[in-house]
């Protein structure tokens, strides 16, 4: 059984920490609720500590106790604030000040202060800091606008619980990940590119990271932060990522996220080409198969994981050949025709391709997909 640290802020969306309290209890938690004075206004604080099996305490420092985990839900955008800048006014923001463990913060707010910059740079902040963020999801807000600020359900809440609360099942594992978009240089300034933020590499880093292991970042030209606590080398093309991906020794699993650039410019000018009133040709040549030469070089109880973004299905079906290509274990396959997930999207939908089938993973925040492609790792792991 672990303790767990329940912090309940002010908003409409407090009646579903109700729930989460319930579940939790159930998973055999001991849930000590932190109720602040506005999340009163809407439920009341006796309701959680019913809900939490808990006597009645007269324990002032109850909340400084030594717990396993602090989950805030919902989180407002006023205490989101608070703990991106380290405010204690209420027991629940002096428990996040005193707290030594992880951390789970579910937002719950209107969407356009979701949308303001402001609270998406608290958000970073907490982020890079190492505390895990589910949701908001999209839906319907009380007040009636449609957007993202939905508190994430209570059953995905304590899912993610489980999660953060379950052993290093990757302890003692080497873990390479590669992230981010290749850029090969076609002038001292101009470059091949694509569009990949590195988002759904970092996610796999932070999340296989989380589950104990130890992590190497490959990064090419990341647009977000790397996970603390992993090791990250920069490979901003296509052949130093390959160069120190084959001189990484005794790696357990290979998740090759990265969009690395299949062409280059055959010659790269040293200087930069002024502009002028003629068109230019570039050759092209093709770079390095990163994927094809660990695959070649696998050894037995070593996974790889490929990714591939195409366009609709005939893409995916091109995509489900790299099972034999790259001697991948598991393709993850996205589409990338559509503008709603993948490239420059906290989101994302996927297709888990391995010998034994395909599977679906729904449109969810990466996080959320990184944790279930981890899952299927450790199962290939296992097998």
């Amino acid at each position: 059984m672990s303790r767990i640290l329940l912090g309940v802020t002010g908003g409409v969306a407090a009646y579903k920490a109700c729930e989460l309290t319930r579940l939790l209890v159930k998973q055999g938690h001991d849930v000590i609720p932190l109720v602040t004075p506005d999340a009163e206004r809407f439920v009341a604080e006796e309701t959680f500590v019913a809900l939490a099996r808990r006597p009645r305490n007269d324990d002032v420092y109850e909340h400084l106790t030594r717990a396993d985990l602090l989950v805030v839900a919902p989180c407002t955008a006023n205490t989101l604030a608070k703990l991106a800048h380290g405010i204690a006014d209420n027991v629940l923001t002096e428990a996040a000040l005193a707290h030594r463990g992880p951390v789970l913060v579910a937002p719950a707010m209107n969407p356009r202060m979701w949308a303001h910059p402001a609270t998406r740079s608290n958000a970073e902040v907490l982020l890079a800091r190492g505390v895990e963020l589910v949701g908001p999801d999209e839906g319907e807000m009380a007040e009636g606008e449609w957007g993202v600020g939905r508190l994430a359900e209570p059953g995905e809440i304590a899912a993610r619980v489980t999660q953060l609360l379950a052993p290093s099942s990757l302890a003692g594992r080497r873990v390479l990940v590669t992230a981010g978009g290749t850029r090969e240089p076609v002038d001292s300034v101009r470059f091949l590119g694509n569009r990949s933020s590195g988002r759904m590499g970092a996610a796999l880093a932070k999340e296989a990271r989380r589950r104990g292991a130890e992590v190497v970042l490959l990064a090419a030209n990341l647009a977000v932060p790397a996970p603390p606590g992993v090791e990250v080398l920069p490979t901003p093309t296509a052949e130093t990522m390959r160069d120190a991906a084959l001189a990484l020794p005794d790696v357990d699993v290979l998740l090759l996220a990265a969009a690395v650039a299949d062409y280059r410019p055959s010659e790269a000018l040293v200087g930069k080409r002024p502009k002028d009133d003629h068109g230019w040709t570039l050759e092209l040549e093709p770079t390095d198969d990163i994927a094809r030469a660990l695959g070649e070089r696998k050894r037995p109880g070593q996974v790889l994981v490929a990714f591939g973004a195409e366009h609709g299905e005939e893409g995916r079906e091109r995509k489900r050949m790299m099972l034999e290509t790259k001697n991948a274990d598991l393709v993850v396959f996205n589409d990338v025709g559509r503008d709603d997930v993948g490239f420059d999207s906290d989101e994302n939908e996927v297709v888990l391709m391995t010998r034994d089938g395909d599977r679906l993973v729904e449109k969810a925040p990466k996080a959320r997909v990184a944790a279930v492609i981890l899952d299927e790792v450790e199962r290939l792991l296992h097998t």
